[in-house]
């Protein structure tokens, strides 16, 4: 795929419903059940109670998971990767993904600030072929270089997670050490190397084009939507397709769990098409 060719779709938009209705429902139940996502939590023993919090709440919706620890914790099973420099750590992680997840195709990267509604992720990436070399989540740009937000949640294909690892062993396209004066946080360094590799950040949109992956938190988001939309501001918020929340402390994450998996308006319906069930097994709500 060319640059030009990328421009074309730099923004990942969720199916319309003219597009589900237009999907059998034999098709809906095959698609529903082919995405399954392996979640990339990438913790530090100093945020213990953040990890707590996620190993307890939105992580119990992935399919597969996997807790990438700087350091050993007695605290919590954890693959330790004995790293203390961010993006050696990170590249670790996502090699360790690759090599373990089995048939799972749709990769997802989160700190443990963020707080991930997995069925919503699930919806945007319905009719998207893990085969084909997609980055998304909160589309950023530094200089030239466009980037995926890493506060926000990072999610790749499997296509993009095979080309990265391939470029991992190119020392000079994607080098693991560099010096301090060329440091970036890891989220540019990731996005550097997959430029390498022909893949581009795309940011992730609702139908109506609206982000759905967030770096702050829900509060923080309605706060500045009290100042600046004040006659609506659940609508000048966010996305109610959100993916992602960032930035939350751990009774933030409890609340949102309550909100978002467990109460519900007497009477409303959302008749929603279909549904993305947790693992079997997994002790979710």
């Amino acid at each position: 795929m060319t640059e030009e060719d990328h421009h074309h779709h730099h923004h990942v938009k969720a199916p319309s419903k003219e597009e589900l209705r237009s999907l059998s429902d034999t098709e809906m139940q095959k698609l529903s059940k082919q995405i399954e996502v392996y979640c990339v939590i990438m913790v530090q023993p100093k945020l213990l109670t953040h990890w707590a919090a996620a190993l307890d709440t939105w992580s119990k919706h992935c399919d597969k998971s996997g807790v990438y620890t700087s350091e050993n914790s007695k605290a919590f099973d954890a693959i330790d990767l004995n790293e203390k420099d961010n993006w050696t750590r990170l590249r670790k992680a996502l090699k360790h993904a690759f090599d373990n997840a089995g048939d799972l195709r749709w990769f997802f990267v989160a700190q443990p600030t963020t707080f991930a509604i997995i069925e919503n992720l699930k919806y945007l990436l319905l009719t998207k072929d893990p085969s084909e070399p997609f980055y998304l989540g909160k589309l950023m740009k530094s200089g030239e270089l466009e980037y995926v937000a890493y506060d926000g949640g990072i999610v790749l294909s499997y296509e993009a997670l095979k080309r990265l690892v391939h470029v991992f062993e190119d020392k000079d396209k994607c080098p693991e050490h560099v010096g301090a004066l060329w440091r970036l946080n890891e989220d540019k360094q990731l996005a550097m190397c997959l430029k390498y590799t022909g893949v581009f950040a795309e940011n992730g949109e609702d139908i109506h084009g609206k982000g759905v992956f967030n770096s702050q938190s829900i509060y923080t988001l309605i706060k500045d939507s009290m100042n600046n939309n004040p006659t609506n501001v659940l609508e000048g918020c966010c996305s109610d397709m959100a993916v992602t929340f960032n930035g939350m402390s751990p009774n933030q994450m409890q609340v949102m769990m309550f909100g978002v998996y467990r109460l519900r308006p007497f009477g409303h319906d959302f008749h929603d098409v279909l549904a993305f069930y947790p693992p079997e097994g997994s002790d979710n709500d």
